[in-house]
């Protein structure tokens, strides 16, 4: 079954996403992306459809406990399959390994910084952190990957947009958080507290970083608008990372961190699963040809679940 293509007898070009701070400003990326390589498209002629999703309403609880990723995609799939949207926006780490029928990703545009960051006005890093200090997160892989160097530590669950978990801190609701710094170089935030966290002590979400595009499948016109904005070495990389996903049957349940990198023509993807407590702690790695990035996301995949049962 196929999604519909703009059948609304307009010329717009409409753009749906969610309503935080972040998910305007990639969907203000992606219009000025637009119009930077299509001489006839320009602010008169590309719409933003801003969608509330079940996932930014219910904030009183972990995603793993409502439903997991689709809660932010739902909404906007919809309207996308409508045909009342013509694409749509996505932090690529927050949608699922399968999308609903007749719907695609068809551009993934050049990953931010990967990395997460620790913010405190108690401390420097996560090492530095008084012994029992209250770290809020609702992230199960955040939160797995602390408690394995910090077994000391209160998580407290800590959900919402950028902004609201930065009054949370504010307000003395934890004594640090951790936030990505994709998010945070996107909407130009500095601040003193911000400490980028190297992947070697925390690794980052699959896919964490990247935005992509989804669209109605066969929609041919809207493939040919994003094709220049496709960065195929950031393609290649999560198309490995959410391979490995797939195969660990990931979800906001079960706390699973991944990373690939590509030198020359070698790609090489690191992953890592832990009970939600920090407990039973597996990670592996293996490198293979770039151009076959489900083949190693399959291997690791399989081998991190072998180990890990």
């Amino acid at each position: 079954m196929q999604g519909q293509a703009n059948n609304r007898g307009d010329n717009k070009l409409i753009i749906g996403t969610r309503g935080s701070k972040l998910a305007l400003a990639q969907a203000y990326e992606v219009r000025g992306l637009l119009m930077e390589h299509h001489a006839h498209l320009n602010e008169d002629n590309i719409e933003i459809s801003v969608m509330s999703t079940r996932g930014d309403r219910v904030q009183d609880r972990n995603l793993s406990e409502i439903g997991g990723k689709g809660l932010f995609t739902e909404e906007i799939e919809a309207a996308l399959y409508k045909g009342d949207i013509d694409i749509a926006v996505h932090s690529l780490k927050d949608m699922p390994t399968h999308l609903p029928d007749g719907l695609e990703l068809c551009c993934y545009l050049e990953r931010e910084d990967v990395r997460d960051a620790f913010l405190s006005d108690k401390a420097v890093s996560l090492a530095e952190l008084p012994e029992g200090a209250v770290v809020g997160t609702s992230s199960l892989r955040r939160k797995a990957q602390a408690l394995a160097l910090r077994p000391d530590l209160k998580i407290v669950n800590f959900r919402g947009n950028v902004q609201t978990r930065l009054q949370k801190l504010d307000d003395g609701v934890a004594d640090a958080t951790f936030l990505a710094m994709a998010g945070l170089n996107r909407l130009g935030i500095e601040d003193k507290r911000v400490n980028p966290i190297e992947i070697t002590e925390l690794l980052p979400a699959v896919a964490q970083g990247a935005i992509t595009i989804e669209v109605a499948t066969g929609n041919e016109k809207m493939q040919d608008l994003l094709t220049p904005l496709n960065h195929q070495q950031t393609e290649l990389r999560v198309r490995a990372e959410r391979t490995m996903l797939d195969v660990l049957d990931g979800s906001c349940r079960t706390p699973i961190a991944g990373l690939a990198t590509i030198d020359g023509d070698t790609l090489t993807l690191k992953g890592r699963v832990l009970d939600e407590d920090g407990s039973n702690d597996v990670s592996d790695t293996v490198s293979g040809d770039k151009h076959d990035p489900e083949a190693i996301g399959r291997e690791l995949g399989h081998r991190i679940k072998c180990a890990s049962s």
